[in-house]
């Protein structure tokens, strides 16, 4: 249904870091990096089976707000990223935390049976979360 989703930062370094480190334990990685903005998609393997990105396929983009005015955290917003396991919402969760994620509530089960998801704030204070709707790994 949606195209891409766009997050405001006030500090695109401090958001690179957290994101690069962050949604790779999704299989996400960072495929644009521009002066005011920076992009990330699924990786893709190569002929030799290393992750590559797809440029074409960008589904999260992290910017510098085009009014040139702070960037500031949309109350009731919250993007939620597809984990294909258990452990790798509770990697996304613990590799956010040593990232200057903070807290908004750690992995469990929620709302329904394998709804297993994590709650957390990226530096700028954006909500995101991770959430994996496989049975237990």
């Amino acid at each position: 249904m949606l195209l891409y989703i766009t997050l405001g930062t006030n500090d695109l370094a401090a958001a690179q870091k957290f994101y690069d480190a962050t949604l790779l334990t999704l299989g996400i990685v960072r495929r644009a990096t521009q002066e005011d903005e920076i992009g990330y998609g699924k990786a893709v393997p190569n002929i030799a089976g290393a992750p590559e990105a797809d440029p074409n396929d960008i589904q999260l983009w992290i910017t510098k707000p085009f009014d040139g005015r702070p960037a500031t955290v949309a109350n009731g917003s919250m993007p939620a990223f597809d984990a294909p396991t258990r452990a790798s919402v509770d990697a996304f969760y613990n590799t956010a935390l040593l990232h200057n994620g903070t807290d908004e509530g750690a992995p469990g089960i929620r709302y329904r049976p394998n709804f297993y998801a994590c709650y957390l704030r990226d530096p700028d204070g954006n909500k995101i979360s991770a959430v994996c709707v496989s049975p237990e790994d």
